[in-house]
């Protein structure tokens, strides 16, 4: 019988709190989005922008999904 694998965590656990920092500042009004600078609304886009300033930190998050797809795509070539 083959052993389990231990499950690794995806996310560090400083995201947590950059992405919880994020979401308070969507929820006060105060969250701008990239070079346009227009006021945050979603919930979801919110937490995208969490997880790409904890990427820009380098802490522990997983790759984005556009940036998987183009390395299974460069993979397979």
């Amino acid at each position: 019988m083959a052993a389990k694998k231990k499950a690794k965590k995806k996310y560090g656990a400083t995201v947590g709190r950059t992405v919880k920092k994020v979401m308070e500042e969507r929820k006060e009004g105060t969250l701008r989005s990239g070079r346009s600078k227009k006021k945050v609304t979603s919930r979801k886009q919110a937490i995208a922008i969490g997880l790409s300033e904890a990427r820009a930190a380098g802490k522990k998050v997983p790759p984005a999904k556009a940036a998987k797809k183009a390395r299974k795509k460069a993979a397979k070539k």
